[in-house]
């Protein structure tokens, strides 16, 4: 082969190698982030967490210019995912979906404490909503906790200690009624164990709750909302049922706390702009979750401020 096709081959075959090489990584010159990200979900695939990160994960990507790789952490009420993310290192390459249950597992004897994490900024909201399966001789919830004072009803929830749970015992207090929480690995199981006719009610987020509650398999006889929701407006809230009750689960993005300032606020900012997409918005109200957006401080203040008011709810310090 001549001289001239030789280095000419060469030369096309560096040129490859570094093209190759280029498309592997999202930022050539090093800056964050110059790797994939793992998006850690507390609960099972299928639920509102799952959803809501996975929708947002598809957002981010773009705008990060890199690879976000979701990965299911479900067990222990969400302690097992949020104790994993706590334990990383903090560089912007492990983040988490932070559900309310942050504010709440460090009251009921889990380690998980909100000062292991850089908030990031919250992205939805998602009303409780108490559902029977749709053949259930409870029309109401005054007729269901009225049953609950006679004998002992099972509620399903997304495991112990969550703000499901808490919802549930909650009611209880307030109505005295005999209502048993029966803790499953997230919200969409816990629906689906009502669907199964396995418990009497099930207790889980708006956005869980909306496609049986569409397909006629749950009737849901409540909203632990200040308002009824637009896309379950013939459910009742709490308080119209005569049990002025709040509960819902918010949801945000954490990291593991020490991030670098530069990386944080890429981060901030990538998540604000992601939130804010039309496309992110329509993915998580579609299902019945409500959009709520928090800058990375609002959602830092929220947190310790839910902190402190669960610690009074759940008897903590």
């Amino acid at each position: 082969m001549p001289r001239t096709r030789m280095v000419l081959t060469g030369l096309a075959a560096s040129l490859a190698v570094a093209l190759s090489a280029c498309a592997g990584t999202p930022n050539s010159d090093g800056a964050y982030p110059d790797d994939d990200i793992t998006f850690i979900v507390q609960a099972a695939a299928g639920g509102g967490s799952d959803l809501t990160s996975r929708a947002l994960a598809a957002e981010l990507e773009p705008i990060l210019g890199t690879s976000i790789v979701v990965e299911n952490r479900p067990g222990a009420s969400g302690s097992t995912a949020m104790q994993y993310v706590a334990d990383q290192r903090p560089d912007g390459y492990t983040i988490g979906f932070s559900p309310v249950e942050v504010s709440m597992l460090g009251h009921q004897d889990f380690d998980v404490d909100p000062a292991d994490y850089d908030f990031l900024g919250q992205v939805m909201h998602a009303p409780g909503v108490l559902s029977v399966p749709s053949d259930s001789p409870y029309r109401t919830l005054q007729e269901f906790l009225d049953a609950a004072k006679n004998r002992e009803l099972s509620v399903s929830n997304a495991g112990a200690g969550s703000i499901w749970e808490a919802t549930t015992l909650g009611l209880a207090q307030r109505a005295g009624a005999k209502l048993a929480p029966v803790p499953f690995d997230g919200g969409s199981p816990a629906v689906a164990a009502a669907v199964g006719r396995q418990v009497d009610a099930a207790v889980a987020g708006a956005g869980e709750t909306m496609s049986a509650y569409r397909e006629g398999q749950l009737r849901p006889l409540a909203i632990f909302h200040h308002e009824r929701h637009p896309q379950m407006p013939d459910v009742p809230t709490a308080a119209e049922a005569g049990h002025d009750l709040e509960f819902g689960g918010w949801g945000g993005i954490y990291a593991p706390a020490g991030l670098p300032d530069d990386v944080r606020e890429t981060l901030e900012s990538a998540i604000k702009r992601a939130a804010q997409t039309d496309t992110f918005i329509k993915a998580i109200s579609t299902p019945g979750n409500l959009p709520v957006y928090r800058s990375a401080a609002e959602f830092t203040s929220f947190v310790n401020s839910e902190h402190a008011r669960f610690g009074k709810l759940l008897g903590g310090s």
